[in-house]
């Protein structure tokens, strides 16, 4: 029996967190054995397909705690689908049910629906240690995929460190006769940890390809321009408030004393972020990455409002298109488009075999721009003051955004295209789903009783009015009141989109305020169909000189990636790493009165949720049992 089984599976497990698994594929003789996996390129292969499978599952609203912990998303409570077992631990996490002795979606140890990141980043070592071993392949094969696998290595630190500061690097794994002192590891100070996590990927970037030769059979597999955009976002990241110069977390430390979080703050992080972003913008821009525009079949004949529109949804829906750097084909969005539907016509008033329960909360609502691409608080031309809750009856040169002769809220007319591709709610035009044609365009209709809205049953309602219809692919039909059928895409974990944003942000806070950070922001700004970002200020915002300061640009940048990346799960992550949640997540979670059928009762604001953020909620806790078990860690702050 060859000694290096795979038992050494079980070295760390077992003493850092008290549980393990026997690896899942055995050979003839029942004894799975780091042999067998390697003695030829098929079972190699696979083996690294194994690494790969530990990836965080992006586009799932259960397990992904950038959907349901934020407040981007709501539900009914309690939250029950018939026939169906949901896992709703990140949405526990929002209500301020995290805990210590049972967390939830627990990437530390692999718990409560979170992928077992440490057992992943052991494979990627036990792949990388073997895969030099495997006869009959071409050393260019082996570097490529050791370098995935490097790369894989890296994210998953990646992952572990956003959600928890301060973790143990597994560089390599200890042989299966290490001591327990050897076992019970530390966790590094942060910058060690970004450090390692970006040194990891450079070493990757070496013998990665420049694009994958076959998007149907490789789509997910690392490249160089996902390498690089992903580098990018991790050293904004790192340069970001709540990792640099830190002082909330003074006085964390490890067992052995050494500080945690730098004390002070280091503007050259800002330096290596803004060089990141740049030279990934230019490796994606050669591969011909760009941002996306839908090009219809011409018997769509799209008028421009709705063209806009579909640029915008297929940006994120589109399987293949331009502008998505990175697709994780682990994360089907299946459950997440199920969610986000809603009904769309009265043949589909009864058809649950979707569940449309996804609902967006009005502060995300009020959070898009006006139709001059200014916040609704700061539109001179424009006054939402007094709109609140109530309505307006929509014109034919309305038709394309909402049905006209409909009555629907006030607040709802005048806002900018990425408004109107995002969100559906009473009243609202969608796009597709079965019906192409421009002249008989699908609408919704909320109101208790109505066909999109809540039927009287418990179950398969949403709870706002709104839902994020961004997410829902365009080419999904509904017909009938029985059968929903679902065009499923790979989750985009990065885009073009997102990369200009993260440079103008970089741009600005080395820089300031600058014509070059402006055009990043406005190449997004004219996909959306608003104005540059100076004339929309100079003409139509009541604070016309804010885009000439530093932090009146910060704040531009900051709306505008919470806009055009709503609902794709930065939203979570970038209120995080700013410092922001700890205010924006205090407060009401708020919608109309579904209950209600009439226009009157319906439009009233109704209080669902009162949301708290504590500081200790910047980074999960880890597992009572687990600090038991390595007397070498210290648990998280406040909890």
């Amino acid at each position: 029996m060859s000694v290096q089984k795979l038992l050494i599976f079980l070295a760390i497990p077992c003493l850092i967190f008290g549980s393990c698994r026997k690896y899942l594929d055995v050979v003839p003789d029942d004894v799975a054995t780091i042999d067998y996996a390697f003695r030829q390129r098929s079972t190699a292969e696979q083996y690294l397909f194994t690494c790969y499978s530990y990836m965080p599952n992006h586009g799932d609203v259960s397990t992904n705690p950038a959907f349901m912990a934020g407040d981007e998303l709501w539900f009914y409570y309690p939250y029950a689908i018939p026939g169906y077992t949901v896992n709703v631990s990140s949405w526990e996490i929002a209500r301020g049910n995290q805990s210590v002795t049972a967390p939830l979606v627990s990437y530390w140890n692999g718990s409560n629906g979170a992928s077992k990141l440490f057992q992943g980043i052991r494979d990627c070592n036990i792949f990388l240690e073997n895969i030099p071993n495997v006869p009959g392949m071409d050393q260019y094969e082996k570097d490529q995929w050791s370098a995935e696998a490097i790369f894989l290595k890296a994210y998953y630190h990646w992952w572990l460190l956003h959600l928890y500061g301060p973790i143990p690097v597994i560089d390599k794994n200890l042989p299966i006769n290490a001591s327990q002192e050897e076992v019970q590891v530390e966790r590094m100070p942060v910058d060690s940890c970004f450090n390692y996590v970006v040194r990891t990927m450079d070493s990757a970037m070496v013998n990665l390809p420049d694009r994958i030769q076959n998007e149907t059979v490789e789509m997910g597999r690392i490249t160089i321009p996902i390498a690089m955009a992903i580098k990018a976002r991790i050293l904004v990241t790192a340069a970001s408030p709540l990792f640099n110069g830190n002082t909330a977390y003074s006085n964390f430390k490890s067992k052995s004393g050494n500080t945690f979080f730098n004390q002070t703050f280091d503007p050259g992080k800002w330096e290596k972020a803004m060089i990141a972003c740049k030279d990934a913008i230019d490796i994606c821009s050669g591969q011909g990455y760009k941002l996306n525009h839908f090009a219809p079949p011409v018997s769509y004949n799209l008028p421009p409002d709705l063209q806009t529109e579909m640029d915008i949804r297929t940006a994120v829906t589109d399987n293949i298109n331009s502008e998505v750097i990175w697709r994780n084909t682990n994360s089907l969005a299946n459950m997440i488009q199920n969610m986000a539907q809603p009904r769309i016509n009265s043949a589909n008033s009864t058809n649950f075999s979707f569940w449309g329960i996804s609902a967006v909360p009005l502060n995300i609502v009020n959070m898009f721009y006006t139709k001059n691409g200014v916040p609704i608080t700061e539109d001179r031309t424009l006054d939402f003051t007094t709109r609140g809750a109530s309505t307006r009856v929509a014109t034919a040169d309305e038709q394309y955004q909402i049905q006209p002769d409909y009555t629907t809220a006030a607040i709802n007319f005048d806002r900018e295209p990425r408004f109107y591709a995002d969100l559906g709610f009473d009243g609202s035009i969608l796009f597709g789903n079965g019906n192409q044609t421009i002249t008989a365009l699908n609408h919704l209709e909320a109101k208790q009783g109505q066909y999109s809205g809540w039927q009287g049953t418990p179950n398969n309602y949403n709870i706002t009015g709104y839902w994020p219809v961004k997410v829902v692919n365009y080419q999904n039909v509904m017909s009938t009141a029985t059968s929903y059928t679902i065009t499923p895409y790979a989750w985009p974990v990065i885009r073009m989109a997102d990369l200009y944003l993260l440079y103008a942000e970089a741009l600005n806070e080395v820089n300031g305020p600058s014509a070059e950070a402006r055009s990043w922001i406005d190449q997004v700004r004219e996909r959306a169909g608003i104005p540059p970002v100076s004339d929309a200020w100079m003409n139509y915002s009541n604070n016309p000189s804010k885009y000439t300061t530093k932090e009146g640009l910060r704040e531009i940048i900051h709306r505008e990636r919470l806009i055009e990346l709503a609902f794709e799960g930065q939203r979570f992550w970038d209120l995080r790493r700013w410092k922001e949640a700890e205010k924006t997540w205090q407060g009401p979670i708020q919608g109309w009165d579904i209950a209600k059928s009439d226009v009157l009762g319906y439009y009233q604001v109704t209080t669902l949720f009162n949301r708290t953020f504590q500081i200790r909620d910047y980074f999960w806790p880890i597992a009572e049992a687990d600090l038991l078990v390595n007397k070498n860690l210290v648990q998280n702050p406040g909890w």
